[in-house]
Parts: structure tokens; sequence; C-alpha cells
């Protein structure tokens, strides 16, 4: 069988790719930003790969997709270093070490008795904290007009009297629309060329069954009452809808998940604030939630809907990325979406995350302390942990 992709210049072997993404995996902490600056260190400047053009490009093309950008870029690199079997290892590799730790820590939640834990109490403040970190730098980056601002508050307002999952799925479209017609006159993008080969009927061949899935999981949901089915539909059309960083999921699955009694949201707000301790994409988030649900075949079933948007969508628009990328329509619509996201999260914030951790004004305060060395200081989410297991036990021998 001959590869679907064919990746010029020099190839390497599955197992160097592999390698070489596995010690990305076990080193990578700090969230998507922070892993394209390892990657940038790993990946152009010690084992020259890429050169600086290439890797830039390639960033740019994860970023404006949906999905985990870190993840995409590894699947990239690994298809450019040794073909399509070369993007499938490198995923595994940057995966692995997250998804098997959280599903450790899911499989012992199930089998002990936390809920009356104070460290675990902790670890929802952490989410807090980090979910207020991605909100201020997202603003940062994505909100610079009136008109931005508008689409951004009015998503989060419109979230908090109908909060859904198909709220949140309609309230991405319609900024999308209103997109297209406030911010198509900006200037084209920069046209480049990607150095990477994917064949037009590969990548066709991708986006179909990408937009096949978004569409067929939900109606063949519709008549079915197989939990297994309900899972991959949340976790696929989840993985799809994600811009903006790893954290717009949590939103997007709490509302798929918890409403229907899949997991509680107290299982669910733990294991998004264990997430924080692992290196690795924040989409392996995905993988407690499936063993928390399902055991083991439950994790590698969530595991593989919630990645493989992010893998169908970077190899299906890799050989149009030019075109696509210069056209002032698309970019106006991706910023209209990108508004939407951040909305999305301000109203997850309020509701879940801030209505169901902070119950007493000591936790109000280790939640601020948290905020500011993430955002001010720019500790690493794994201290945020630590500190925020240990504040919160020592909460509860204070009178706060």
């Amino acid at each position: 069988m001959t590869d679907p992709s064919r990746a010029p210049g020099k190839q390497g072997s599955l197992a160097e790719v592999f390698l070489v993404s596995l010690k990305l995996g076990l080193v990578s902490f700090g969230g998507p930003i922070a892993h394209l600056g390892t990657f940038h260190n790993e990946y152009v400047i010690l084992k020259k790969w890429l050169d600086e053009k290439s890797y830039t490009d390639l960033v740019g093309l994860c970023q404006f997709l949906p999905g985990p950008a870190s993840s995409q870029l590894g699947i990239s690199i690994g298809t450019i270093r040794a073909g399509f079997w070369g993007g499938i290892v490198a995923w595994f590799g940057f995966t692995a070490p997250s998804a098997i730790a959280l599903i450790v820590f899911a499989l012992l939640l199930r089998r002990f008795d936390f809920a009356g834990a104070a460290w675990i109490h902790g670890l929802k403040i952490v989410a807090v904290a980090v979910v207020a970190q991605a909100i201020f730098l997202l603003w940062k980056k994505l909100i610079r007009s009136t008109s931005q601002i508008g689409i951004a508050i009015g998503a989060a307002l419109a979230l908090s009297f109908w909060n859904s999952s198909f709220a949140q799925i309609t309230l991405i479209f319609s900024a999308g629309i209103l997109g297209y017609f406030l911010f198509k006159s900006r200037s084209d993008a920069e046209v480049f060329s990607l150095p990477i080969g994917v064949s037009h009927r590969f990548a066709i061949g991708c986006l179909c069954l990408f937009f096949g899935l978004l569409a067929l999981l939900p109606a063949i949901r519709l008549f079915s009452s197989d939990a297994r089915l309900w899972m991959a539909d949340s976790f696929f059309r989840s993985g799809a809808l994600v811009f903006g960083g790893g954290h717009v999921v949590l939103p997007l699955l709490e509302k798929e998940l918890v409403p229907i009694g899949l997991i509680s949201e107290q299982d669910f707000l733990v294991g998004y604030g264990a997430a924080q301790a692992v290196p690795g994409p924040l989409f392996t988030f995905a993988s407690y939630l499936g063993a928390v649900i399902g055991g083991i075949p439950g994790a590698i079933l969530a595991t593989f809907f919630i990645f493989l948007p992010a893998y169908l969508s970077i190899i299906g628009v890799l050989p149009f990325w030019n075109s696509i990328r210069s056209d002032r329509r698309v970019q106006g619509i991706l910023t209209g979406v990108n508004c939407a996201v951040v909305g999305i999260l301000i109203a997850a914030f309020y509701r879940p995350l801030w209505t169901d951790s902070i119950r007493s004004f000591g936790d109000f305060c280790l939640a601020s302390v948290l905020v500011v060395l993430l955002v001010f200081f720019k500790f690493p989410s794994w201290i945020a942990v630590i500190v925020g297991s240990l504040g919160s036990v020592l909460i509860r021998l204070l009178p706060l």
C-alpha cells in the first residue's frame, strides 16, 4: 500500500518521529502557546526538520483551523518527515503520556470515594483560575474593536439565558455570518507555499469524512440509545467546533455530557483541574471523561473521536491553504467565530465553573491568588495545581 501523503525532502523513520514526539509529550507543559515554543526548539533549532519560514507557515495554518493547534502542528511535521504514518505516530507520541495519566486518575476516582476531599475541591478552583487566564489571553489576542467586543459580550449574555450545546453551535455559526459582513474588508493575508505534499484526492476525502461525520453522527444518535454512539457524537462535534484553544472545549463538552447524566458536574470539573497538571494537549481531558464514563474502552473511544476532527481538518486543508487563507471573506468569518468563542468561555467561567467551585471567601481568595500566579507571574499550570490542592486543604483547616 502506498502512503496517501508524500512529503518532499529528506524522509525520516517512524521510530525517529515517534521518539521525538514522545519526548515532547512528556515535557510540554503550559498550554498550546508554550507547546509551539517547545516544538520550535525541538523541530527547527535542534532537529532542523523545518526551516523558520516553513514552521511559521504551519503554525499559521494550525491556528486557522478548529482543534488543538499543537497536536495539528505535530501531525503536520510528522507527515512532512515520514509520510502518512509519520503524522499518525507523531500524534500518538505527543498524546499518549497525558492521556494515560488522566485515564489512570479517572480509574482511581471511580475506585475510591474522593467526593468530599479538600484537594479535589482545590482542583475545581484551579479550573476557575485556568479558564480566567485563558479568557484574559484570548481577549488580549483576539478582541480589538468595538464590533468584536459586541460579538463576544453578546455571545456571553445569550448563553446566560439559553445555554445548551445547540445554542453554542448556533452562536458560533451566527458569529461567522456577522464576521463575513463586518470584517471582510480587511486586507488579504500573505500567501505562502507549504513544504508538504498531500494529494488533492486524499485531502478531499478527509474533508468529506469530516463534514459527513459532523452531519451523520447527530442524525444517527436520534435513533439510538447506545451510550457509545452518544459519546462518539459529543466528542467528535466538540473537537470539530473548537476555535481559540483547548480551553474552549470545556463549555462544549460540559453541555454535551453533564445534562444527559453521562458524568456529574463534580467529576467533570475535577478532571478539568487535573488536566492542568499533565503535559501534552489539553484535549486529553477527553481521555479522563471517557474513562469515568466507560472505563478504558470509553477512554479510547473519547480520545479517538475528540482528535479525529483535528487530523481530518489539517490533512484536508493543506493542499488548499494558500487560496483559502488569502480570501478576505474567510478571514472575516474566522474573526467573528473567534469573538464568539471568547464569549462562550466567559459564560462557562460563570456557570458552571464559578457557581459550582467558589463556595466561600477562602475559595475566592485562593482562586484570586492562582489567577495572579498564572496571568501576571506566568507560573506553569502544574504549579497552580499543587498550590490549589494544598491551598484548599489549608482552607478547610482555617475559619475562612
